[in-house]
């Protein structure tokens, strides 16, 4: 049986350490009494991700990360997990972090979403960054 985390790239970029990720994020999913349902992130430019950010929320702004909730019935988490390699590129030059420390970062937060922390008040914001530390903390290298 395939693992229910997959990823998927529409562009030309294959995350490594799929292995160490998927047992990670599992991890996470299981630390909040849920299960990995059916859960697909999906990798692309900047370009496809701002059109998908205008149509599906009518934002007009580059993201790095676009969650889609598509869970039926608990405590299994399904979603879409879109995510701009750019963007992430970009924030790890900004933050001064590694690409793979930016990448993990981007991935728990589209998994906290769906496990529904949020992150609009500063507030949300200071929850959901805490939770993102606290499950980097967690992963093994």
């Amino acid at each position: 049986m395939a693992d229910p985390i997959q990823f998927f790239s529409e562009i030309d970029f294959k995350p490594n350490q799929i292995a160490r990720r998927r047992a990670w994020l599992h991890g996470v999913i299981e630390g909040f009494q849920r299960r990995a349902g059916n859960l697909c992130f999906i990798f692309l430019d900047d370009a496809s991700l701002l059109s998908m950010n205008q149509s599906y929320l009518h934002h007009n702004t580059y993201t790095d990360i676009i969650t889609f909730d598509l869970s039926v019935e608990p405590p299994d988490l399904s979603g879409d997990i879109y995510i701009s390699i750019e963007r992430v590129k970009e924030n790890a030059i900004q933050w001064n972090q590694s690409f793979n420390d930016e990448l993990d970062r981007v991935l728990v937060h589209g998994v906290l979403h769906l496990v529904g922390l949020q992150d609009k008040s500063t507030a949300q914001k200071k929850r959901m960054r805490e939770q993102e530390d606290y499950w980097l903390n967690l992963r093994s290298h």
